[in-house]
């Protein structure tokens, strides 16, 4: 596949195989790319990595069996302080979790962007995450100050999802909103990354410093209208916050799970849509 093809969600997800290690852009419940997560609901796809600032995107696939092992900071939905899948995925021990500071998780997506094995980092020190992750490592300055730091694993990746504001077709990215996050850290750091966006635009306009994704960085761009829905997308569009409390509702009971899988997601993304309103 050469870069700066356009495809389709579920034509994204057919290049995607059961075991990858997915990063997944966005933070907690901001500019999430739904669209994609959606189409790997309805994918076969199985014993998936998802490293993440995870939010929904990882509650969904913990809820549907096919992430098996997470790489995370926190697990929110930011005005929901716990993700309810993921609370309910820790507590049935259904999950391997690798829990770690943020700067560590930041840091190790700059590692492999940078195809380093490891980047050193005073985060973690002093704290428990040594503790919970017995296979971190420490090394020690070489130089005179002999400071004893962290050796962050590079996080690779197979795959990355993310999603922009606005894109073009060769796949360059920008953003609108007020905070770019990690996705071209999370392009960089994977073999193939994957772009959705609100609309693909002939020229991207505005201040440079917003062209978050180059094409190089790019294999496939999608066009999603409302393709982060419930997450925010700002300034296109805030978090859907009644939608989002009626995600977590049903999400503490399964029958009412149930129910809301059938209404919302049992469809294609154009079933999503209708049924949400847009």
């Amino acid at each position: 596949m050469t870069r700066g093809t356009i495809l389709s969600p579920d034509e994204i997800v057919a290049e995607l195989r059961d075991g990858m290690t997915i990063g997944i852009g966005g933070w907690g419940s901001r500019r999430k790319p739904m669209a994609l997560v959606r189409a790997i609901l309805r994918s076969p796809l199985r014993n998936l990595t998802i490293v993440s600032y995870a939010g929904p995107d990882v509650g969904l696939l913990l809820a549907s069996g096919q992430a098996t092992r997470v790489v995370t900071g926190f697990a929110s939905l930011d005005s929901i302080a716990l993700e309810p899948h993921f609370r309910r995925a820790r507590q049935a021990g259904t999950v391997e979790l690798t829990e770690l500071d943020e700067g560590m998780l930041h840091w190790g997506l700059l590692a492999a962007a940078h195809r380093l094995p490891f980047l050193p980092i005073r985060a973690g020190l002093g704290s428990g995450v040594l503790e919970v992750n017995p296979e971190l490592r420490t090394v020690r300055s070489p130089y005179e100050d002999r400071e004893e730091l962290v050796a962050m694993p590079a996080l690779r990746l197979d795959a990355a999802l993310v999603h922009m504001n606005r894109a073009d077709a060769a796949g360059n990215g920008q953003y609108l909103g007020p905070d770019p996050y990690f996705d071209d850290l999370f392009c960089l750091a994977a073999e193939r990354a994957y772009v959705s966006c609100e609309r693909i635009a002939p020229a991207l306009q505005g201040p440079p410093q917003t062209l978050l994704l180059n094409r190089a960085m790019v294999h496939a761009v999608t066009e999603t209208p409302n393709g982060a829905h419930f997450t925010s997308c700002v300034p296109d569009y805030g978090r859907d916050e009644a939608f989002q409390a009626r995600y977590a509702r049903a999400a503490a009971d399964p029958g009412e799970w149930a129910t809301f899988r059938a209404q919302y997601l049992d469809g294609d993304e154009t079933a999503y849509q209708k049924a949400v309103g847009t």
